[in-house]
């Protein structure tokens, strides 16, 4: 007679079926990736429009090839560098980035990183839906003069949401795979694409006027948009560094697996956009029309294939990592139907801001605003790292997932949430809102420095600041666990579940779900 694990039996992750772990424990015996498959994920998921358009925005802004290519590649390298350690977190918690940062911000608290995971997920898979749709309506427009009206667009978007969602639902092994396939062949298209409009390229600006009026001031604006695509991928780099065991391989490797991947890929599809924009004419606002009226018609063909096909592999990867979590946030809704939710909503903004915003104002002031909320919330994580030593009794993480849920653990702190995270990060996200300067909002600091941004550097610097005095002010707001196992954890577990059948009746709820009476703390990892 066999005996079940007490951390749960094994999971299916596999190419061509439906993976069966959700944000539970992964036990080392199926950490079955490597570090270099982070390249393939974060270098391949960037070759898609939702992507590359976003390469556009520092020529809307007034700068030519040369200021434009700067400040993208300052602010992919400052956000690659932000990005890349947060890859270590899970490879010690066996768990997805929001679910690991219940160990700073508390089990409960960790919905901040859900939230935000939410947030980014459903801005960056509607920026993918949106473009692939254009590219597709547009390029087969070209290609064989079907209508390019309302109608067309909208079964376009749909085409490409349905497309991202088959391949979020079947999961890790499948989203992995689809990014390594298209590094060589999109990587091809765009070097095609590159050549053929060579004789087109100038480094002149498009417009003779800046942005906000000033080289300087429109340079750092433009490095703070590309700073964000990478720090944005944040909550999302756990769901594949969670299969990654830190048991066999070095944190410096996994970090700069991560780095380059993160770093090379946004820089190839970022360089595209501007480079193509510099053979755009004058009074070109839409970048994905612009590219379609100056490619050849072969080139078109190329542009719907990149629409359909790359699209998928960023769509995906958007919508799978938070599916898994709201999954974890309402047990009763597993990953699939998560999933699902979620690119729906997704494509429920697609339909509402495709008619009423202009897609370069809209993607500008989502990044910036992104960035304020998530660089606090990665800094204070990776200083949680370092302080607790990069051990975690990683079942207490979950104590929040189950159903029903158990107070304690831990990461219990303060009715789940610890307070020095969030005392560090409200205050980062109020001042750094105030720094803001976009052409959707601009914060009432915006000019304090000649309008310079300063909103994600002001966020994540007091939110680091905030976090490392109220660790030391705020009593047991850091666990440093002495050792960790997976036989301590499995341990740990047995009694998280038997002071759950011994509680009679459950003392509270969260979000309506009972809650057990709470378990003891070692307090020797308390500090």
């Amino acid at each position: 007679m066999t005996t079940q694990s007490p951390l749960g039996n094994g999971g299916v992750d596999a190419v061509g079926q439906i993976e069966t772990r959700g944000v539970d424990y992964i036990p080392e015996a199926e950490r079955h990736s490597r570090p270099k498959e982070l390249i393939s994920v974060f270098f391949g998921t960037q070759l898609c429009f939702g992507i590359i358009v976003l390469g556009f925005i520092p020529v809307s802004f007034g700068l030519g090839w040369w200021g434009s290519v700067t400040s993208t590649l300052v602010g992919l390298a400052v956000g690659s560098a932000i990005f890349a350690p947060l890859a270590l977190l899970s490879t010690r918690t066996g768990t997805n980035s929001a679910v690991s940062s219940g160990a700073h911000f508390g089990v409960v608290g960790r919905v901040v990183g859900s939230l935000v995971g939410i947030f980014t997920a459903v801005g960056f898979y509607a920026l993918t839906v949106w473009t692939g749709g254009q590219a597709l309506v547009e390029g087969l427009h070209k290609l064989t003069g079907i209508p390019n009206g309302s109608g067309q667009f909208i079964v376009a978007y749909a085409i490409i949401a349905s497309l991202t969602l088959v391949v979020a639902i079947y999961g890790h092994a499948n989203v992995v795979l689809a990014n390594r396939i298209l590094i060589p062949s999109m990587g091809f298209l765009l070097i095609v694409g590159v050549i053929i409009l060579a004789p087109k390229f100038t480094t002149t600006p498009q417009s003779p006027e800046l942005l906000l009026g000033d080289f300087h001031a429109t340079w750092l604006l433009s490095a703070a948009a590309a700073a964000s695509l990478p720090i944005s991928y944040s909550p999302y780099v756990g769901d594949y560094t969670r299969y990654i065991s830190a048991k066999r391989w070095s944190s410096t490797r996994i970090v700069t697996c991560a780095f380059i991947g993160m770093f090379a890929g946004t820089a190839v599809a970022l360089c595209f956009a501007i480079y193509t924009a510099m053979t755009f004419g004058p009074d070109v606002t839409d970048w994905v029309a612009g590219l379609v009226d100056v490619s050849p018609s072969a080139y078109t063909a190329a542009i719907v294939i990149i629409a359909l096909v790359g699209s998928c592999a960023q769509g995906a990867l958007c919508v799978y990592g938070t599916g898994l979590d709201t999954s974890s946030i309402f047990p009763s809704l597993k990953r699939i139907p998560a999933t699902l939710l979620i690119g729906l909503t997704g494509t429920g903004v697609v339909y509402i801001g495709s008619f009423v915003y202009s897609l370069v104002s809209a993607a500008t002031a989502f990044l910036i605003i992104l960035l304020v909320v998530t660089a606090p919330w990665v800094v204070i994580n990776l200083i949680g790292y370092a302080m607790s030593g990069g051990k975690y009794h990683t079942q207490d993480l979950q104590v929040f997932n189950m159903h029903p849920r158990i107070a304690g653990g831990a990461y219990w702190f303060t009715h789940g949430w610890n307070r020095a995270a969030m005392l560090a990060w409200v205050p980062a996200i109020v001042v750094g809102m105030m720094f803001v300067n976009t052409t959707l909002y601009v914060g009432p600091w915006a000019d304090v420095a000649g309008g310079i941004d300063l909103s994600f550097i002001s966020a994540a610097v007091i939110g680091g600041l905030l976090y490392a005095v109220f660790v030391r002010v705020i009593p047991n707001s850091i666990v440093r666990p002495v050792a960790v196992s997976e036989e301590d954890d499995a341990a740990r577990l047995t009694a998280l579940r038997e002071s759950l059948q011994h509680s009679s009746p459950p003392h509270s709820t969260v979000s309506g779900m009972p809650l057990a009476a709470p378990i003891a703390t070692n307090q020797a990892d308390l500090t």
